[in-house]
């Protein structure tokens, strides 16, 4: 690992030799290892030290409160917004600039999922009024499921084939080196595909095409390709930007049991306010980028879980920090968790959210990737390495973000007893003591106030009420949200400890699948 071009697709520490492969590894340590001493070390205050325990928790709960506050102004704020998205007038405003160069390559990798998820998908993108004969469509199905894709594949073919001039189904091999199974191989060898077989025959420039790798549950909103269109023409550095539309869970949300509802539509919160954060904010899921900055980089990478995030943060080494990730403040719909069954679902629910958690194997991959950037030098446009001010402010920003995530909630909602029950009794004899109980409880009321603008919001989030469910049902959208306490916890904070704690071990995590299930 002598170069840039080399560190750019590492995986995880054991692809790496020497004094490279050590310093990797503390940086895989890192995040797990902190978490569980923030734990334990709350333990142990408790116990030798109380009254300063006490104090932490209060002034810990007083940060909470605040930033409370703080995101849930950003969730309104952006919520305004895309309901001003949502009905504004995009051809008008597409028809002020010139826009009729570009192109859009859409792929939709497939596993298992049933006919009925692909067709939805695809019946989405035929009701956008962007011109079909300026848009490459790529369904790919994986080879060690290719019974069950050739069969979706000859039907979608059947039913669709005529509607789009440029439609490729292809079959992404088994057993290539390097590769693990998931997401990020496929949609690099479905984009590959497109690119031997519409692009390149077609002479058609690199940085004309806008390239959207969808989940294929993923329902766009009519308006998204001219909503990611004008972003793009407007965009101060469109080739070096990625864009990230808003992912909500409500394909199947009437049919999703409370647990997952809750689930699905926190992160669908969280997304929203990160839009109004752009500098915060890196690829998730469903997301849209130029094609010349895909192809610059060999595609997404195949050897590890997060694709979808790393592909930021290898765009953003690419070009020495010069990369941005664009807000797009528009919908797309996607799957909340459903499985057959309840405790399939609360299952999959726990499994999904670890899937999300392991994003923490891009720790290591930033802060090993800046500390080569200082070393190395240069760039592929000169020589400009990433400023320090940068780096610091990426690398504070994942630390607050991977700490808080497994140890915010224990901390809130199961720690604050703590200097009570171990603190013996001679702190239990303080007023500090007798008082630490209300005083939390106060603090959090008002930060559980929250809960009811999330309740709002994600009343006007949700699609029409089929009709075999009666109007009691919206009352249950409503009371879902007093789970939160629980959800924070169990569906949030242990799987990211869970996640953190495979990964300062050295147990390294496939991809997992969420299934895909709709009732009827």
């Amino acid at each position: 690992m002598d170069d840039k071009k080399s560190y750019l697709k590492i995986g995880f520490s054991p692809e790496l030799e020497g004094n490279n492969r050590l310093i990797y590894r503390a940086l895989e340590i890192f995040p797990g290892a902190l978490a569980w001493a923030t734990l334990l070390g709350m333990v142990a205050a408790s116990y030798f030290l109380p009254v300063w325990a006490a104090f932490f928790i209060i002034i810990f709960d007083l940060y909470w409160l605040i930033k409370t506050i703080f995101l849930s102004l950003h969730l309104r704020a952006n919520a305004k917004r895309m309901k001003e998205n949502i009905s504004a007038d995009w051809s008008e405003r597409l028809s002020r600039l010139r826009w009729e160069h570009l192109w859009h390559l859409v792929i939709l990798p497939m596993s298992r999922e049933h006919l009925a998820v692909v067709e939805g998908t695809i019946r989405a993108i035929l009701k956008s009024p962007w011109p079909k004969e300026r848009m490459i469509l790529v369904l790919s199905y994986e080879e060690r499921y290719r019974e069950h894709g050739e069969k979706i594949a000859e039907k979608i073919k059947a039913d669709f084939g005529e509607k789009f001039p440029n439609f490729l189904i292809t079959m992404h091999p088994e057993g290539i080196e390097g590769e693990i199974s998931g997401k990020g191989a496929n949609e690099s060898w479905a984009a590959r595909e497109a690119k031997k077989i519409f692009i390149d025959p077609k002479n058609i420039p690199y940085e004309d095409i806008l390239v959207s790798s969808f989940d294929v549950d993923t329902q766009i909103y009519p308006k998204y390709f001219e909503v990611l269109a004008w972003n793009f023409l407007t965009a101060k550095n469109p080739v070096q930007s990625s864009y990230q539309p808003v992912p909500v869970y409500n394909n199947n949300i009437w049919d999703a049991p409370a647990l997952s509802r809750v689930m699905a539509t926190s992160g669908t919160f969280w997304q929203m306010m990160q839009q109004e954060r752009p500098e915060r904010l890196t690829t998730f899921s469903s997301h849209s980028m130029s094609f010349k900055t895909l192809t610059a980089l060999d595609f997404w990478q195949t050897n590890m879980v997060s694709e979808d995030s790393r592909i930021f943060w290898n765009s953003l080494l690419y070009y020495d920090g010069a990369y941005t990730s664009v807000p797009l403040s528009y919908p797309v719909s996607m799957d909340a968790n459903l499985a057959p069954t309840f405790w399939g679902t609360v299952k999959n629910v726990y499994r999904q959210q670890r899937r999300w958690a392991w994003g923490v194997e891009n720790f290591p991959y930033v802060v090993f990737g800046f500390l080569k950037n200082s070393a190395l030098g240069g760039s592929a446009f000169g020589e400009k390495k990433i400023p320090l001010r940068t780096k610091l402010y990426y690398i504070f920003n994942m630390v607050e973000g991977y700490w808080s995530w497994p140890t915010n909630a224990i901390l809130i909602f199961a720690l604050g007893w703590l200097p009570i029950i171990l603190g013996g009794r001679e702190f239990n004899n303080l007023v500090l003591a007798y008082n630490l109980p209300a005083i939390t409880r106060l603090i959090m009321t008002f930060a559980m106030v929250g809960l009811v603008t999330s309740a709002i919001i994600s009343m006007q989030l949700l699609p029409p009420r089929p009709p075999h469910y009666g109007k009691r049902r919206h009352a249950y959208m409503v009371l879902q949200w007093i789970l939160v306490p629980f959800t924070i916890i169990v569906f949030g904070s242990i799987p990211a400890l869970d996640a953190q704690t495979r990964l300062m071990l050295g147990k390294y995590m496939g991809f997992w699948i969420t299934p895909k299930h709709r009732k009827n």
